[in-house]
């Protein structure tokens, strides 16, 4: 039986705790703060991003790792004695990192290596890295793993919510004067994914109602349906994301407890500060 490693890269947003428990392999995403350079993971989470944002009034740029060190977690896949590799990507919509990974298969030509496109991000990615993980754990072979991760990507659902519009005006997807508008009369955008990007849905007015929205979601995509994987997803708000879940386990009559876990510096440079979101993935 062939033994199968996965990689990824963090914009998967796995706690380091369930990348450990199944030996996944990370490709961090690099934060640039002018010649500054951070690691993922490794020196920058989304709490130190946030203080460097807002002592410097300035958003860094994020870079997609590159082909070598995705040859770097391949070559470390198989000297730890895996006989196929499979590596998924952030969406190839928004990010060049499936790009870098399909490079660094050149140099293993002689190797099972497949790399896919999750189409998706945060824990849309992250729960088909985990199916993957967990799948190929059972002893599955390389064909069922990736119908197991397919399926997860057909079936998943990932909506958010922005508290403030501050951070997409630093960041020019807004302009200053119409996110200070914004602000002052307490719109809150409500974002999902799609086409393998991440779009805005529709604007509410408060907090509150922003929250109650989210909630509204997750009942109406989840009707009918059974639930096979639930998360939830902040940058530097865990309070309110547990109070998100409440409301949703309230309203669905859940009893799985879910994946908790940072959006990570890599994606919510892109948003901000205050983001909640849910995840989950239907049979």
């Amino acid at each position: 039986m062939a033994r199968i490693a996965i990689v990824t890269d963090t914009n998967a947003s796995l706690p380091g705790d369930v990348v450990k428990k199944f030996g996944i392999i990370e490709v961090p995403i690099h934060i640039q703060f002018g010649d500054e350079s951070y690691i993922t993971g490794v020196d920058i989470d989304d709490e130190k991003l946030f203080q460097m944002i807002d002592e410097r009034n300035l958003l860094p740029t994020t870079a997609a790792p590159s082909p070598a060190a995705f040859q770097k977690a391949f070559q470390r896949a198989l000297d730890e004695g895996a006989d196929q590799v499979i590596c998924i990507c952030c969406s190839s919509k928004v990010s060049a990192t499936l790009q870098a990974a399909e490079l660094a298969t050149e140099g293993f030509e002689d190797r099972q290596i497949t790399v896919f496109d999750s189409l998706s991000l945060s824990l849309g990615e992250g729960f088909q890295v985990l199916g993957a993980a967990e799948a190929a754990e059972n002893g599955a072979s390389l064909e069922e793993i990736l119908d197991e991760i397919e399926g997860i990507r057909t079936h998943s659902h990932v909506y958010g919510a922005l508290p403030t519009l501050k951070y997409l005006a630093m960041g020019g997807r807004m302009g200053k004067l119409a996110a200070g508008l914004g602000n002052t009369l307490e719109v809150k955008p409500i974002l999902t994914t799609k086409d393998g990007k991440l779009e805005l849905l529709e604007k509410i007015r408060t907090w509150r109602k922003a929250k109650g929205r989210l909630v509204e979601l997750a009942v109406a995509c989840s009707e009918g349906q059974q639930i096979k994987r639930w998360g939830l997803v902040h940058v530097n708000n865990e309070a309110g994301v547990m109070s998100l879940w409440e409301d949703i386990r309230k309203a669905l009559n859940l009893t799985v407890e879910p994946l908790v876990t940072e959006f990570t510096p890599g994606l919510s440079v892109h948003t901000g500060s205050g983001v909640i979101a849910f995840v989950l993935v239907t049979a």
